[in-house]
């Protein structure tokens, strides 16, 4: 006999992984601006863009996907 599937994270904590991890990515996000802002054009390093901008993604990304949870829009 099956089993039902069941969240690892309870539906009463989704609002509050959202929270935090949507703060996470913006917090990442502005040092991203803030680096491309003061840093010169010689200075600038892509492994830096590129993994700074990976880590914002994946925070913005599960914190709108548990926004979205926290809403009862189950995707």
């Amino acid at each position: 006999m099956a089993t039902a599937i069941s969240s690892p994270v309870s539906v009463d904590w989704y609002p509050v992984h959202a929270f935090f991890l949507i703060a996470l990515g913006l917090a990442v996000t502005a040092y991203f601006f803030i680096y491309e802002a003061t840093s010169t054009r010689k200075s600038r390093k892509l492994s830096t863009e590129i993994s700074c901008a990976l880590v914002a993604s994946v925070f913005l990304g599960s914190g709108t996907l548990f926004l979205l949870l926290s809403a009862g829009v189950y995707v």
